[in-house]
């Protein structure tokens, strides 16, 4: 794929990201990108095992817990059921998606035996939030964000301020609708997913 505008005829083989857009009908979806898959378990659950609004634990369980708790280290902003292929979209600042296996606890939000299939966009309760542009991490590559660019032809997204392992050799500048309406600037062109799908990135 020829991803650089300048014609140089860099191949990126993408990690995370669609890259090269060949036009808009070939964007992407909106979906969530790199979700991250946690353990979790109904324990100490509500009306709803982490709804919206709720307050986790961070581990290799995960639990949920009053907000007020000193325990508290992550909260639900959106929480949807069934799986996130095809499903809604989390906001765009998310730090991390929670999956929620089903299961059938002694007690649960309805009294039917069982904790539905879904997933939680958490957001941490204190920084760092990977999911903020520029932070080089969430399941998004959003307006700000930054990817890395090796000599192996592999991209990945990055922190801007180079504190990451990886050194960052392009930010995302704006998105739209499609790539011929990006600014001659344009270095790289990222798929961002939603309503304006495609990025467009200038090298740094």
């Amino acid at each position: 794929m020829r991803v650089p505008r300048s014609g140089a005829g860099l191949a990126l083989a993408c990690v995370g990201l669609l890259l090269a857009l060949t036009g808009c009908r070939q964007t992407a979806d909106g979906r969530p990108q790199r979700p991250v898959t946690y353990p979790s378990s109904p324990i100490g659950h509500g009306a709803m095992f982490l709804g919206a609004g709720d307050c986790s634990t961070r581990g290799t369980v995960f639990r949920e817990v009053p907000c007020t708790s000193e325990r508290a280290v992550a909260r639900v902003t959106t929480r949807y059921q069934g799986a996130t292929s095809g499903g809604p979209t989390c906001p765009a600042t998310t730090d991390f998606v929670l999956h929620v296996a089903e299961s059938r606890p002694a007690a649960d939000e309805n009294g039917d035996g069982t904790v539905p299939r879904g997933y939680a966009c958490m957001r941490n309760l204190e920084p760092p939030h990977p999911g903020d542009p520029g932070e080089g991490g969430g399941p998004h590559t959003i307006v700000g964000d930054c990817v890395s660019a090796s000599s192996e032809g592999r991209v990945k997204e990055t922190a801007c301020d180079g504190s990451g392992a990886d050194r960052p050799a392009f930010r995302v500048a704006s998105a739209v609708t499609c790539r011929d309406r990006c600014p001659p600037s344009t270095a790289l062109f990222v798929a961002l997913g939603g309503e304006r799908p495609v990025g467009c990135a200038r090298r740094l």
